[in-house]
């Protein structure tokens, strides 16, 4: 679809190191699948850059809304990330061949994210759970410490309501608070969420080597390679 400008109307600390952007696409009809991105930036900024959409189709259509999750430390987000409600942006797309697929099968669904690649994870969750709520979803999510989880209350909610398996894991946080397991996401990580290996329906977002060492993981386990899907950021 053609670029659009749209207002900013929310600005959200979702963990020390992102931000969550709500934008109003003011009536705009804007079809996209699950996974899907978008390139924005502030109106008339020549350097915009791609970013998950960070919520399904379904909330989308519902709320008139899109929503991306931006890391404040990657180089060049830093000014849409510092926007403030009313800011115009322009939104280019939907991008991408990251997509859940119209027809699951009977796939058990395996999310894996590293750091902000939880974005397009969220959106697919999300429509997995609307659309295809008889399946079985696990959730492995990595971030460099206990509070950089994103989304991560509404993934425990969803966890305390038995809709999905999450396993969390951190990599850099050496503090006593957190009671959870520590480390890489490994085999030992994958043999916990991987229930049916051969019949998994695998989704990975992460940092480079994330995705790679994750793809290797799981093939090592038994998944064939085109039960595998993978996003890098």
């Amino acid at each position: 679809m053609p670029l659009v400008t749209v207002p900013l109307i929310g600005n959200a600390a979702s963990s020390p190191r992102s931000r969550l952007l709500t934008l109003d696409l003011r009536g705009h009809a804007f079809p996209f699948v699950a996974g899907q991105a978008v390139v924005v930036g502030r109106h008339g900024d020549a350097d915009a850059k791609p970013y998950s959409i960070a919520c399904s189709p379904e909330h989308t259509a519902a709320s008139g809304r899109l929503e991306l999750l931006i890391a404040i430390d990657v180089p060049g987000a830093a000014l849409l990330a510092s926007a403030e409600p009313g800011a115009l942006v322009d939104i280019d797309g939907p991008h991408g061949t990251f997509l859940f697929p119209d027809t699951p099968g009977d796939h058990r669904l395996l999310f894996v994210a590293g750091g902000t690649g939880i974005a397009p994870l969220r959106a697919m969750i999300d429509h997995a759970l609307r659309r295809h709520a008889s399946h079985r979803v696990s959730v492995l999510y990595s971030a460099r410490r206990a509070d950089e989880f994103a989304f991560i209350d509404e993934l425990r909610l969803h966890a305390l309501d038995r809709r999905i398996e999450l396993h969390q894991t951190v990599t850099r946080d050496e503090g006593a608070g957190w009671q959870g397991l520590r480390g890489r996401i490994g085999r030992r990580e994958f043999e916990t969420v991987l229930h049916e290996p051969a019949s998994t329906l695998c989704f990975v977002c992460g940092p480079p080597s994330m995705v790679a060492e994750s793809v290797a993981v799981l093939r090592a386990l038994g998944v064939p390679d085109a039960l595998i899907r993978t996003e890098q950021w």
